[in-house]
């Protein structure tokens, strides 16, 4: 395969235009180029720590690190000479999960939150002349405001009296040095405290369709840079929410429950919106540099690339209401027009050459991802090529190849099967509907897309539209023959179902014998592995669930014991048909179901929501609920995650294409954060180390270390590899033999009660 240039432009040539025309954003375009980031390397293990580190943050002028660790210890670290430069003993009883540098204070306080409830402020410049050993030092501010786990600081730039936590009691606080150091006042209780911002305890939704209800456990939060009165949290459900704390209510206690405030703007993408699944969470939240972008991470899911919406006309949003749209024949994507390419002046004969070399390269480009799919081999790099095809800069390609393009990512995702590849195919297949409403391949792709969602009464119908629009094609006919066969058996297959179950008494609610009857009815199996992509909705009305939430190490507090794994599990179970009665007033009232979320859906209106415009695929997010993701640069051109499997992933923002990974961490990297001003990133995870990695590398190369020959195997195996635990994450523990038969063994034969969620089943 051919390989393509530097989208960023020539390095040796931006170095001459700085010393030549002197551009304001050259230095910031020479910053993080891909032909650095192509050489990065490890240049340096910092030790210093006893735990895992949690936090990294750098100050505004690049010259200090700050991390904070499970050992309840902040670190300093100098950026020049990489060494330690003191080691603060806290105070703090639980693990530390994030430290800041106090903006404007000559980085004299930092201020650091830990899974003890606590926010601690320390002044380090008592620590000047002493040496870098551990040294306890007394918090100049001690706030025990939250109920829960503080997850998340933020500063404002130019602010140095106020900084703000994000815990998962559901609220973020306001802490203001000038009035207090130290809240609650003595004698009351942190119920009390009249710094809640925002109160998210009823904040969080199962659904877009759903009014808030439950408590959002915030993960993450960050304050826009260039806006700094814009707030973006995100949490225990699948939705980003950005306020502005201008329009927000004043300072208040959090003594009662408050419904939430009306957010500027929510964040999902639309695929994920309507699952109704606990697990799917946010890990974290940020802004891009100049304000117009957020990037979300998930648990259990990919990273995702959203627009910022400030005049309300955005072309990537969408309501409860757009989301079967999606499935339907007419195309109602809320996309504008693919423009028409434009024309190139005759007279500018360079410009030109470039236009038509750039087109010649984006034709072979298509032509790899076709003969990629027909031989079904190289299917990333087949999708890698149509990503800098369709999202690469460069002139207008024109519709006729982008509309193939389409087409062909979209057959290319539905044949690779990773995590949601099936609804970025649905999408494809939508953008090219809208360039040719009478595509064939669109229509056809749907309809395999479709099935593989066991949506197959949809799917038939785009079948037959497919057939319709070219009857010779065999292809589609078998395609048409294939789903009315699915379509029959699944009918006969039901007809039996009843048939059986008309002789079997039903169990009953709250009188399940056994775990196995809560998970599942007897008949039902284990998915095949044609199923094990996307389970998306059930055919069964009385199908039980399990909602369950699990973290391991590097997230939550230890035991003394080095050689004890601890970690925790939350269970849920419920009825599908119980979803109803689960909302029903708050006020513990038991009257109708069905009216009761008929006049609650009634007063309540749906948000718009601004939908992804790219994603990030390759790393693992399972483990952990810490794990960031980050803009890297000054111009945010490039995006990196650490994950599950100890490396860490750097994608080009606006193609998503993977251009380096990199071995991290013995475990799992969680930090990744890159210096103000140089090519420098540090990272952080499991290991009590922190890893500085500058481009020093002898060679450009796509993995670690920079070593010349063959690394394609080494990309796919690792990508592959977390692909499958993504798909596995609840998979795995629901179908496990090892789960029924443990709980089988440990829950007893009436209720019982795990981490304060307390189901109750008498046998």
């Amino acid at each position: 395969m051919e390989s393509w240039s530097f989208p960023d432009g020539n390095f040796a040539n931006l170095v001459e235009s700085r010393r030549i025309d002197s551009l304001p954003d050259v230095n910031r375009r020479l910053q993080l180029h891909s032909s650095l980031i192509q050489r990065l390397a490890l240049e340096e293990v910092m030790e210093g720590h006893q735990g895992c580190v949690n936090a990294i943050a750098w100050n505004s002028k690049g010259s200090l690190l700050i991390s904070g660790s499970d050992d309840t210890k902040i670190n300093i670290w100098s950026y020049n000479n990489r060494r330690l430069l003191h080691s603060v003993e806290t105070g703090h009883s639980a693990n530390i999960f994030c430290t800041k540098f106090v903006p404007e204070t000559s980085d004299e306080l930092v201020v650091s939150g830990a899974g003890d409830t606590e926010v601690r402020l320390f002044n380090i410049s008592r620590l000047n002349g002493k040496r870098s050993e551990e040294i306890a030092l007394e918090p100049a501010a001690l706030y025990r405001c939250h109920s829960r786990r503080v997850k998340k600081l933020a500063v404002e730039i130019g602010n140095p009296n106020v900084v703000w936590s994000a815990s998962e009691d559901g609220t973020v606080r306001q802490h203001d040095f000038r009035e207090s150091g130290s809240c609650p006042p003595a004698g009351s209780s942190n119920q009390q405290c009249r710094n809640v911002l925002l109160d998210l305890r009823c904040g969080a939704k199962k659904s877009l369709a759903d009014s808030p209800k439950q408590c959002l456990a915030l993960k993450s939060c960050d304050i826009s840079s260039t806006r700094p009165h814009q707030l973006l949290v995100g949490g225990s459900d699948a939705f980003a929410r950005l306020y502005d704390r201008r329009m927000l209510p004043p300072l208040s206690s959090c003594q009662m429950k408050m419904k939430p405030p009306p957010c500027v703007n929510y964040f999902c993408p639309m695929h994920l919106s309507e699952r109704r699944k606990s697990t799917l969470h946010l890990t974290h939240v940020t802004f891009s540099p100049n304000g117009e972008e957020v990037l979300l991470s998930y648990s259990g899911e990919h990273v995702y690339l959203m627009d910022v919406n400030y005049d309300g006309q955005s072309v990537m949003s969408y309501t409860a209401d757009d989301v079967p749209k999606q499935l339907c024949i007419a195309p109602l994507f809320k996309e504008t027009k693919v423009p028409s390419p434009s024309a190139v002046s005759s007279d500018n004969l360079p410009e030109r050459k470039y236009h038509l070399r750039r087109l010649g390269l984006c034709k072979k480009l298509v032509q790899y991802a076709a003969k990629a799919l027909d031989e079904g081999s190289d299917l990333f790099y087949g999708i890698e090529a149509c990503n800098e095809v369709l999202d690469g800069k460069g002139p207008e390609i024109g519709l006729a190849l982008r509309h193939e393009c389409l087409c062909i990512r979209a057959a290319l995702l539905l044949k690779r099967k990773w995590k949601n590849d099936v609804h970025m195919a649905i999408r494809d297949c939508n953008k090219a509907q809208l360039i040719d409403a009478s595509s064939f391949k669109a229509y056809y792709y749907m309809s395999e897309a479709l099935l593989q969602l066991g949506k197959n009464k949809e799917a038939l119908e785009y079948a037959e539209a497919a057939h319709n629009l070219a009857p010779s094609n065999s292809d589609a006919a078998e395609m048409v023959k294939r789903i009315k066969d699915r379509l029959a058996a699944a009918e006969a297959e039901k007809s039996k179902k009843d048939n059986e179950d008309t002789g079997k008494s039903e169990v009953r609610h709250g009188r399940l014998r056994s775990l196995s009857d809560v998970l599942f009815r007897s008949e039902l199996s284990s998915p095949s592995q044609e199923d094990w992509h996307e389970r998306e909705d059930s055919d069964y009305e009385e199908e039980m669930e399990l909602d369950f939430e699990t973290s391991i190490s590097g997230d939550e507090g230890r035991d003394n014991e080095p050689s004890i794994l601890r970690g925790s599990l939350n269970l849920r179970f419920h009825r599908r048909d119980d979803l109803a009665r689960e909302n029903c007033s708050t006020d513990g009232s038991h009257g109708s179901p069905s009216s009761s979320s008929q006049h609650e859906n009634s007063s309540y209106q749906p948000e718009v929501v601004i939908d992804m415009k790219q994603r990030f695929v390759g790393h693992c997010n399972v483990g952990t609920d810490i794990k960031q993701a980050s803009f890297l640069g000054q111009q945010g051109e490039y995006v990196a995650s650490g994950s599950d499997d100890g490396r860490w992933f750097i994608w080009e923002k606006r193609t998503g294409r993977l251009i380096k990974m990199l071995a991290g961490d013995e475990a799992v990297v969680n930090c990744v954060q890159c210096h103000p001003f140089d090519c420098a990133i540090a990272t952080s995870g499991i290991d009590d180390t922190i890893k500085m990695w500058t481009p020093h590398a002898e060679v450009p190369s796509m993995v670690a270390g920079g070593t010349a020959g063959p690394e394609t195997a080494d990309v796919l195996t690792a990508i592959e590899n977390n692909q499958r635990k993504l798909c596995r994450n609840r998979e795995a523990m629901l179908y496990s033999p090892f789960f029924f038969s443990f709980f089988e063994e440990m829950l007893p034969c009436r209720c019982f009660s795990l981490s304060g969620l307390e189901p109750s089943f008498d046998c």
